[in-house]
């Protein structure tokens, strides 16, 4: 009996030393953090799990309250956020949808991302521990009414290298990153929204 107790004790004593690993990635991925630049890789499960798109760009993340993804395939489109309102700009259809920054990310990964706002404060923070040779966090949003219900997270060290979103009409927004650049110099003008006159401009919610 005391040989099992012992073994026990040791998982218990092992699964403290671990627990925690994947937080303190996170941890350490916010700290003294002033911009990120990436490429990325975004794919989408629609509710039976069937892959509906295959996207590719650019990810550039100036903190406080400011990014950009630019998408270049399969098709043009810019998420543009500088620090007041956030832009979805649709090159093609030359349209652009106007939202107010504060409210369109509440409770989303980019107020903490872009912000030094505790994770915790919108998100109760779940260890999965290491699989494919990273290390995963869950995130599930306090907010009820919240669009989404859970985010993972995968890091490589204090690198982001992968990001999940399900939502609750059950799709789900894989992305991936990779060429990563922290705190290397941005240009201010990549966040700076030029509205063009023969452009549709539309308020989102």
């Amino acid at each position: 009996m005391s040989r099992l107790l012992f073994a026990a004790c040791l998982l218990v004593t092992q699964s403290f030393a671990v627990a925690g690993v994947g937080r303190q990635a996170l941890d350490d991925f916010l700290d003294g953090l002033t911009t990120l630049q990436a490429k990325f890789e975004q794919s989408a499960l629609d509710s039976e799990n069937a892959t509906t798109g295959l996207m590719h760009g650019l990810f550039v993340l100036q903190r406080p309250g400011k990014f950009r993804w630019d998408y270049v395939a399969p098709r043009k489109q810019v998420i543009l956020a500088d620090g007041r309102d956030v832009w979805i700009i649709e090159e093609e259809l030359k349209q652009v949808t106007q939202h107010y920054q504060r409210w369109a990310l509440k409770g989303t990964p980019a107020a903490f991302l872009t912000t030094e706002q505790s994770v915790d404060k919108d998100f109760e923070i779940i260890e999965v521990g290491e699989r494919l040779g990273m290390q995963w966090l869950e995130l599930i949003p306090r907010d009820p009414e919240s669009d989404l219900v859970r985010v993972l997270l995968a890091f490589v060290g204090p690198e982001l290298r992968h990001m999940e979103l399900s939502d609750k009409f059950g799709q789900i927004s894989r992305f991936r990153f990779f060429d990563i650049q922290r705190n290397v110099p941005v240009d201010p003008v990549l966040f700076v929204y030029e509205g063009k006159d023969d452009w549709d401009v539309l308020q989102g919610d």
